[in-house]
């Protein structure tokens, strides 16, 4: 079944000063889909997001949310809903106190969604407390909380999970999926991997303002190519030995400390499917064999050129 579209955005381009923040930018986003927006710092998702939030408006292009062309106004069509640098709230407040407030300004009187919202982000607990004192993460899910009062069509968050502990992260990724299950799209922008694969069934990447990479994940992750491997075994000697003997494989220079036991190797499955073949008929164990990247992180760094850390980061422009 064909799923209606939410977002359909074409040349989008928006600048700051000299500053090019968007350059060209396509994005289409399904009813149903959840969409992941990542790149490095200064990549414009800050900036993409504003735009479908209706808080900045485009130099140029054209964009439809839910079938409705956005122009050159502050203003998106009902059924928008999300939050863009973190959610903003009142810290003198409770948590309902917020909720209640911001129900009141759009219209809606109904105590209900309150209570229901504050359910759905398991705040529940902590509503009568005041969010002064809440920490990063608890921040984020009264954010999404505020987001959901409106039963949105579109939901567009920025790092919903920052600040999360284990268990709160798997509530809110729970609560995003459900809402994609009952045909909600949702756009979120994200600098971890494993948010994205647990969420994510597409995935736009951004670099200096520009498109690099839009498609399923599967495809993204498709795109590493040759991956650093750490090899751990119970005779590291002889499994260099090995992995010096496989075609296509290459060894990294050896590791000092407690690394010194852990071989690096380098290439394509095929070369690390032989070299596990070869290990296991000369007797070796392997007590560890695992990407020293995901193939998604190393997809990410080579498309955007990011190899300066472990992956995309957010702060600064955006």
């Amino acid at each position: 079944m064909q799923r209606s579209p939410v977002v359909r955005a074409r040349g989008i381009t928006k600048s700051f000063g000299d500053v090019v923040a968007l350059d060209g930018v396509d994005l289409d986003v399904a009813s149903g889909q959840v969409h992941g927006l990542v790149g490095p710092n200064g990549a414009g998702k800050t900036t993409l997001l504003g735009l479908l939030l209706g808080l900045a408006v485009a130099d140029g292009g054209s964009l439809e949310i839910l079938g409705t062309p956005v122009g050159r106004a502050l203003a998106v069509p009902d059924g928008v809903a999300g939050f863009v640098d973190g959610p903003g709230l009142y810290p003198s407040l409770t948590a309902r106190q917020n909720l209640t407030a911001l129900a009141s300004l759009r219209g809606n009187a109904d105590g209900g969604a309150v209570e229901r919202a504050l359910e759905q982000v398991g705040l529940t607990d902590v509503a009568d407390d005041r969010i002064r004192g809440f920490s990063l993460g608890m921040r984020q899910r009264l954010g999404l909380a505020a987001a959901l009062l409106t039963t949105p069509r579109l939901l567009v968050l920025d790092e919903p999970a920052n600040g999360l502990d284990p268990a709160g992260k798997r509530h809110v990724h729970r609560v995003i999926t459900e809402l994609a299950a009952n045909g909600t799209a949702v756009v979120l922008s994200s600098h971890r991997m494993d948010d994205l694969a647990a969420l994510c069934s597409e995935v736009t990447v951004l670099a200096t303002g520009r498109v690099v990479f839009s498609g399923p994940l599967s495809k993204l992750a498709a795109e590493s190519g040759e991956l650093d491997y750490r090899l751990l075994t119970s005779d590291p000697a002889a499994a260099h030995q090995v992995a010096e003997g496989v075609t296509g494989l290459g060894v990294l220079p050896g590791r000092d400390g407690p690394d010194a036991d852990v071989l690096v190797v380098r290439g394509p499955v095929p070369a690390l499917d032989e070299l596990v073949v070869r290990l296991v008929g000369d007797g070796v164990a392997i007590r560890e064999l695992a990407p020293v990247v995901t193939p998604l992180e190393a997809a990410f760094l080579a498309l955007t050129g990011a190899g300066g850390g472990p992956g995309p980061t957010e702060g600064g422009t955006r």
